[in-house]
């Protein structure tokens, strides 16, 4: 796939193609093509990026993680590869996606996958999975239908990587989303995970130990099938964990002890975000649609909010000192995401085209509808909900390799454009994601530079971060309890309020010094809504506000959070 223009420089580029090497850049990205040598289409799409502050913040950003102590400090950094540029070795390019997205070819969607992959691309995506609902079904015939729309996505998008993977009924739990690295096999794995281990298909819904132990043991299949190399990689994130309180405690840890490399995250925001938006104008149901309340099939621990969003993040994510605490607390490497959970656009004037779905195995292609769908409550991928990953090329392994390793950020509605956070110890710094070595009584600071939104987004407004707050955990070991949902030693330590609307800001914090293992993440707000958290003033005195039924305008309360740091003295 070349980049359909001719150099008039004396160099080859390999930045058209979507193969492996982390040399590998779409020309609107790879600033060594000068603006005048790019196609029209190429320059819109660079504008676009630099508008939205998805190109020269990425770059500014992986800029500064370069160098040997880095390097030396974190064993997975990646070693001479090249940034945005080609001329930063050891840097990151942070690419933004989406690994939640339905098409025609899941019972409750109806959109075709090039529909998805443009509007992807449009709204700054370089990354994105198409993961349709795992079903009877499906299983039977929707998995190997659906890739030559995929196949056909890549060829004609050809900056945005597009993965198959499906969303997984996880036995015993909630949904979650699965996907491979492309190649020749992955209809084939994904089909024989789906046949065997999808809860739907093989009727293992209920919370019983043998559904439980089937959970792992489709886990466990997908790293088998990595390493004897029928795909080149393979990866799992529980997809709206505290939505319906299926997931318990216990469950997200043995999934991620079984297979770590292959069970990596959560959704820390679920799609659905236009949900809130109240009536008429709006669905006025649930933000993410988190509506529900506890079922026979709950975990019976959970308590009632942890069935509704706070500030558009799930429960487990916002609560400080809550579930993701608790697993970071015992040094469990868990990340968080956000994305579209795309089936049916608000305000898209599209309708599902017909055809019969139980024989076709997916809907015809949808039509005009003649009106606009202000029921439904999803943004198109990229349009309000964006995970950002630090990662060491353009290509399908580096955006992988950089979710395992957690080097993630995501935000809301375009709320900042870029975030370098790193954790600082003599010559020696971490970014997200990573564990820096100290010795114990080394002072630790932590520095943070933002990129402050410098456009409008999709609502045709300039947000303005008006708060950034780092919350602070020990880390503690291993919990006897593995239904433990609580870290009590983690709690907001300090909160930098921005003061300003454009450019950059750099946040500065000490941590002291350090003698024992600790993390750090951080969020940020617009400031417009906020509550003392669940555990109490002394842990969160100013966090997100439980999001109310029927009256929540994402756009009105946008957040950011980060992944952590972590500092391990010896």
């Amino acid at each position: 796939m070349g980049h359909g223009h001719q150099h008039g420089h004396d160099h080859t580029h390999a930045h058209h193609h979507h193969g492996d090497g982390a040399e590998s850049l779409p020309p609107a990205l790879d600033l060594s093509v000068p603006d005048e040598e790019l196609t029209p289409g190429q320059l819109s799409r660079r504008s676009m990026l630099r508008r939205t502050g998805l190109l020269g913040a990425g770059l500014a950003a992986g800029s500064v993680l370069a160098g040997a102590g880095q390097a030396a400090a974190h064993g997975s950094s990646p070693q001479g590869h090249q940034g945005h540029g080609g001329s930063r070795p050891g840097g990151y390019l942070w690419l933004a996606g989406d690994h939640h997205i339905h098409t025609q070819f899941s019972s409750d969607a109806k959109y075709r996958v090039i529909d998805h992959v443009r509007h992807a691309n449009a709204n700054g995506l370089d990354w994105m999975v198409i993961t349709d609902h795992g079903s009877e079904q499906h299983a039977k015939i929707g998995v190997e239908k659906v890739n030559p729309q995929i196949v056909a996505a890549r060829g004609e998008i050809s900056d945005t990587l597009v993965f198959q993977g499906l969303e997984w009924n996880i036995p015993a739990a909630e949904h979650g989303t699965v996907f491979v690295h492309p190649g020749r096999n992955e209809v084939a794995v994904l089909k024989e995970f789906e046949n065997s281990f999808d809860g739907s298909v093989k009727g293992a819904t209920a919370p019983t130990p043998a559904n439980e132990a089937l959970a792992v043991a489709g886990l466990d299949f997908l790293a088998d099938a990595v390493r004897r190399k029928k795909v080149q990689d393979a990866l799992f994130l529980a997809n709206h964990p505290a939505r319906k309180g299926l997931d318990s405690p216990h469950e997200i840890r043995a999934w991620r002890d079984a297979q770590p490399t292959i069970a990596v995250g959560m959704e820390g925001a679920p799609g659905h975000q236009a949900a809130g938006l109240p009536a008429p104008q709006g669905p006025g149901s649930g933000r993410g649609f988190y509506d529900s309340s506890p079922s026979a099939q709950s975990w019976p621990g959970y308590p009632l909010e942890s069935y509704r969003t706070w500030g558009g993040f799930d429960w487990m994510t916002a609560t400080v000192g809550g579930l993701w605490d608790s697993l970071l607390a015992e040094g469990r490497p868990w990340w968080i995401t956000a994305n579209s959970d795309a089936h049916n656009v608000y305000a898209d004037t599209a309708v599902r085209g017909g055809g019969d779905f139980a024989t076709q195995g997916h809907y015809d292609d949808p039509v005009y509808g003649g009106g606009l769908s202000l029921t439904d409550g999803d943004f198109w991928p990229g349009q309000y909900s964006r995970t950002h990953v630090g990662a060491a090329g353009f290509s399908y392994r580096a955006v992988m390799d950089a979710l395992r390793e957690g080097r993630v950020w995501v935000d809301h509605g375009g709320l900042i454009s870029g975030l370098d956070a790193r954790l600082r110890s003599g010559g020696y710094e971490q970014t997200l994601g990573g564990m820096l070595r100290v010795r114990r009584g080394d002072k630790v600071d932590l520095v943070v530079d933002i990129d402050l939104a410098n456009g409008p987004n999709w609502a045709q407004f300039v947000p303005e971060l008006a708060r950034v707050d780092v919350i602070r955990g020990a880390v503690t070991g291993r919990a006897s309890d593995r239904d433990t949902f609580a870290a009590p030693d983690t709690r907001v330590v300090k909160s930098f309020e921005v003061g300003r609307s454009a450019g950059s800001v750099r946040l500065t914090y000490s941590l002291g010094r350090v003698d024992k293992p600790l993390y750090v993440r951080l969020r940020g707000t617009d400031g417009n809504r906020g509550a003392v958290g669940i555990n109490g003033a002394a842990v969160d005195p100013a966090g997100p506000a439980i999001d109310v039924l029927g009256d929540a305008d994402p756009w009105k309360d946008l957040w950011f959070y980060s992944n952590p740091i972590w500092v391990l003295p010896a």
